[in-house]
């Protein structure tokens, strides 16, 4: 490896690994942030949480990873022009794509990475991360009983405190209506205090009261033999036991969540896109067949060699048609027409019916086409950013988090609103999913071919100097014009 090589890779390889953490961070903050209710406030441990923002930080690694490419590329080769290392090199003789080389080498590298990470990690990691977010959301938050509110989100029973202690065990005045028979409030324990606490590493919850009564409502109804309408007795001290098994997480089977696009590689999407391919023309032939049903009347293929009265037919052109038709309303008055109105309804009713669920059927069709097309562009992506990222810095001549970020910024934000919008489209049917998936990174990559020809020139682009002397040539040229309009206006 040569010097200008080694040169170039150290000063690209420090903020590209900061580049990604830092991302990578902000999109599990994000994270956070929209599931901040849903995640917290649950005790389900620190290793739960560990492992979900493992799956999610390698979620956002496709994300990242352009991001990543076009600052670091952005703030090496602004460094290098900022510190006049780029114009040593090129005295030397060494053109700018030679000084790109090593760096084209590392992004050719992390885009053949990339296609693999999309297509095998990817879909493991959303598999992982979505059912064990889906499985988290569902889990109830920790028991949390407040002064003066039922508390009903223990399964069988409703409780209410007047006080709870700073301890969170102590409780005063406890009400308990138990609903595990599902008989309605027909059996109620109160009592002046009791304790709170669970056992059997948090399996269970227990209450032990004091100075209380317990109420019956129809306690022996079922047994037919000395009816009792109403049961109270009074304790000093008494112990209620709950199990806190709707507490716990339940598991969600992986087989739920591993058929949506996201969750399948570039060889399920594609069997996938062939059956529902299969499955929209099949639908589109039942539709064919269903409809004719609908039809009363039928016109029969003519033959190809037409005798003198069907040639006459043929001339009315289809005059006879409605004449039969008017013959059948004048002999049987409203009948057919009602007839006639009311399969016309149905035939409406059921081909929008029919054109909603084939809709649906398209449009699962597009978003698979999509996915597929983006196990590629997501990571062409991250050579296209190489390639406005390099040729951009060497223009712009700044290093640093300063112009560098701004830029990236723009150009990840571009790129982002143009892959949405083509997503949109595809979707909807306006546009083929191709073009929808791939628009963004062909028009980037013009974008970045047109800089890679402007650094090689040595370009000015981004010198204000620049546009000041062009406006002044500007000026005196229609200074220079006017002047010579008056002139020739004298003369």
């Amino acid at each position: 490896m040569k010097k200008i090589d080694k040169l170039v890779l150290q000063a690209f390889w420090g903020p590209f690994v900061l580049t990604l953490a830092v991302v990578i961070f902000i999109f599990l903050m994000r994270l956070i942030l929209v599931y901040f209710a849903d995640l917290f406030g649950k005790d389900l441990g620190v290793n739960l949480y560990i492992e979900l923002f493992f799956y999610f930080s390698l979620i956002t690694i496709p994300i990242a990873l352009p991001l990543a490419m076009l600052l670091s590329t952005l703030m090496t080769y602004g460094k290098l022009g900022e510190f006049f290392e780029l114009t040593a090199i090129k005295s030397a003789g060494i053109s700018m794509g030679r000084a790109m080389r090593p760096i084209l080498a590392v992004a050719v590298l992390i885009t053949t990475f990339a296609f693999w990470f999309n297509n095998i990690a990817l879909p493991w990691a959303n598999l992982k991360g979505y059912r064990l977010l889906y499985d988290i959301k569902t889990t109830k938050t920790t028991l949390n009983i407040k002064e003066g509110i039922f508390y009903d989100d223990l399964p069988g029973y409703s409780i209410k405190v007047a006080k709870k202690y700073p301890d969170n065990k102590t409780l005063k005045n406890v009400i308990i209506y138990d609903h595990t028979r599902n008989d309605g409030n027909k059996h109620v324990t109160l009592a002046d205090s009791a304790l709170m606490y669970t056992i059997k590493n948090k399996q269970y919850l227990v209450f032990e009261l004091f100075n209380g009564k317990d109420y019956v409502e129809d306690a022996d109804r079922t047994s037919g033999l000395d009816v009792t309408d109403h049961v109270a007795h009074s304790f000093t001290k008494s112990k209620l036991v709950m199990s806190l098994a709707a507490f716990d997480m339940q598991k969600t089977e992986e087989s739920q969540f591993k058929h949506h696009q996201i969750m399948r590689n570039v060889v399920e999407l594609h069997q996938d896109e062939d059956s529902l391919r299969k499955l929209n023309v099949d639908f589109k032939k039942g539709f064919y067949e269903a409809v004719k049903s609908y039809y009363i009347y039928s016109l029969k293929t003519l033959p190809k060699v037409l005798d003198p009265s069907q040639k006459k037919l043929l001339r009315n052109e289809g005059n006879w048609v409605g004449k039969m038709i008017h013959d059948r309303i004048d002999k049987q008055p409203y009948t057919q027409y009602d007839v006639t109105i009311s399969q016309t309804k149905n035939l409406i009713s059921f081909a929008e019916s029919n054109e909603v669920a084939l809709t649906g059927r398209l449009e699962e069709l597009h978003k698979t086409t999509l996915e597929w097309h983006h196990k590629f562009t997501n990571a062409i992506a991250i050579f296209v950013m190489f390639l406005i990222g390099a040729p951009l810095g060497a223009i712009i001549k700044k290093g640093g988090f300063g112009m560098p970020v701004v830029v990236a910024i723009f150009f990840f934000i571009l790129m982002y609103v143009m892959t949405q919008q083509g997503d949109k489209l595809a979707k909807e049917g306006k546009v083929l999913a191709q073009i929808g998936a791939w628009a963004s990174d062909f028009i980037l990559f013009g974008i970045g071919m047109y800089f890679f020809s402007k650094a090689k020139s040595d370009s000015r682009l981004f010198e204000s100097d620049v546009y000041v002397m062009a406006l002044d040539k500007i000026k005196m040229s229609w200074q220079n014009s006017t002047l010579r309009r008056k002139i020739l206006s004298k003369t």
